[in-house]
C-alpha cells in the first residue's frame, strides 16, 4: 500500500491489527479443526470497522474512507490475504455491488448486510459447467405474485453461513437474479468440501421455489450490466488479496534464505537462488500492478475495466501458484511439512486461480474484447 491518505493509513492499520488480533495463523488452523468457517460474531465487529459499507453510497448507509470504495475494498482484501482471513468479505461484497446498482425494494437488506447481522452470497456456479454468468440454467417461472425458481447451483460461497442468496436464473424475458432466503421453502443447501483450511462453499437445490416479483433485482435490461459489475468485484477482490498473500510468503521466503546457511554462508547469498528471487519479485510487482489497474478502471467504471480485470485475473491466476510452488522448494523440506504455513497461503491462490474464470477463459476474454475493440 503506498496511500499517504492519513485516514487511509488508519483505516489499514485499524484493519491490519484487528486481523492479527482475532485471525491469526494458528487461529486458522483451529477453525479448520473444528470445522468452522467464520464466527457471526466477529464478522459484525468486522462490519463496524467499515468493510462492508465501502460499495454504498451514503444515502443507502454506506461510505468509504477515501472516496474510493472500490480502492478502499481492494486494500482490505489485500491485507486479508496476509493472514488468509476468513469471513465473507467477498461474496457480501459481490452481492452488494448489485443491489446497490438497483437498490429499490432492497434497502433493508442491504442495511442488514452493512450491519453484519445477515450474510449473502451470489449463487451463479453451477454443476458440471464453467464460469458462465450469464447463461444459467436454473429457471425462474413467472407466477401469479412472483416467480418460481427451480434448479441447482454450486460453489456458493459461505453458502451454509448465508441467509440470503442473489440467485442468477433463466427467466422469459431473459437473465434475471432474485434475493431468495436461505430458509425458503423449497431451498436444500449441502456443504461443499474446499481445498482452503477455511473458506466454505455449498450446493443448492430450488425445487419450486416461491418468491415475489420484489425478489428481482434490477429490470431484465439491466441484468447483464449488474452481473458484469458483479464479476468485475469477485475477480478484482481475489486479485488483491493473492496481491497480500504473495507479498507475504515472498517476504518470509526471502528471509528464511538468509537465516539459513549452507557451507557457511547464507542460502540467499547464493547466486542461483538470488535469480530466483529476481524473477519472483519480478512476477509480484506484475501482479501488483495489473491488480492495481484493475482496480482504478473498476473504481472509475471505465469502459477499459472488463479488460483490465481479465487482464489481471489471467495473469494473477496463471502465475501466484507457481510462484508460490517456488516458495515451497526454497524452502526445502520444510517447506512441504503441515507444520509450516506456507500451504495456507497455497491453498487459497490456488482456489481462487479457477474461481469465476480461469487464467485461460480470461485469456479468451482478452482476445475476444480486444477483437471488438479493434472493429469499433
Amino acid at each position: 500500500m503506498t496511500d499517504t491518505n492519513p485516514e487511509v493509513l488508519l483505516f489499514a492499520s485499524t484493519t491490519q491489527s484487528f486481523l492479527d488480533k482475532e485471525v491469526p495463523l494458528s487461529r486458522i488452523r483451529q477453525m479448520h479443526e473444528d470445522g468452522t468457517s467464520f464466527d457471526p460474531d466477529w464478522w459484525r465487529r468486522a462490519a463496524e470497522l467499515g468493510w462492508t459499507s465501502l460499495l454504498v453510497p451514503e444515502d443507502l448507509g454506506g461510505g468509504s474512507v477515501s472516496g474510493d470504495g472500490v480502492k478502499d475494498l481492494a486494500l482490505v482484501a489485500e491485507i486479508g490475504g496476509k493472514t488468509v482471513a476468513p469471513g465473507p468479505l467477498h461474496p457480501v461484497s459481490t452481492v452488494l455491488a448489485g443491489l446497490v446498482e438497483a437498490p429499490a425494494g432492497h434497502e433493508d437488506t442491504i442495511e442488514a448486510l452493512i450491519a453484519g447481522e445477515q450474510v449473502a452470497s451470489w449463487a451463479v456456479y453451477e454443476p458440471g459447467r464453467q464460469w458462465a454468468p450469464l447463461a444459467p440454467t436454473v429457471t425462474a417461472t413467472p407466477t401469479g405474485g412472483g416467480f418460481r425458481i427451480d434448479g441447482v447451483k454450486d460453489r456458493v460461497e459461505a453458502g451454509a453461513d448465508a441467509q440470503i442468496l442473489l440467485v442468477t436464473a433463466q427467466s422469459p424475458d431473459g437473465v434475471r437474479q432474485f434475493l431468495v432466503p436461505a430458509d425458503a421453502p423449497g431451498v436444500a443447501v449441502q456443504r461443499q468440501r474446499s481445498i482452503d483450511m477455511v473458506k466454505s462453499y455449498a450446493r443448492v437445490t430450488f425445487d419450486g421455489v416461491e418468491v415475489d416479483a420484489t425478489a428481482a433485482v434490477g429490470s431484465a435490461g439491466q441484468t447483464a450490466d449488474l452481473i458484469e459489475r458483479q464479476s468485475q468485484i469477485a475477480i478484482l477482490l481475489q486479485c488483491a488479496e493473492v496481491v497480500g498473500i504473495l507479498d507475504t510468503v515472498l517476504a518470509f521466503t526471502i528471509q528464511w534464505g538468509f537465516d539459513r546457511h549452507s557451507f557457511g554462508r547464507p542460502l540467499g547469498s547464493y547466486q542461483a537462488l538470488k535469480h530466483m528471487y529476481a524473477d519472483l519479485k519480478i512476477w509480484f510487482e506484475a501482479c501488483r500492478a495489473t491488480t492495481n489497474n484493475a482496480t482504478a478502471k473498476v473504481a472509475a467504471r471505465s469502459p477499459e475495466a472488463s479488460m483490465a480485470v481479465s487482464v489481471a485475473k489471467s495473469y494473477v491466476g496463471e502465475h501466484s501458484p507457481t510462484m508460490l510452488q517456488q516458495c515451497v522448494q526454497l524452502h526445502g523440506g520444510i517447506g512441504v511439512t503441515w507444520e509450516h504455513d506456507l500451504h495456507l497461503f497455497l491453498r487459497r491462490a490456488t482456489l481462487y486461480r479457477s474461481l469465476y474464470g480461469t487464467p485461460e477463459d480470461h485469456n479468451l476474454r482478452v482476445y475476444s474484447l480486444t477483437k471488438e475493440l479493434q472493429a469499433s
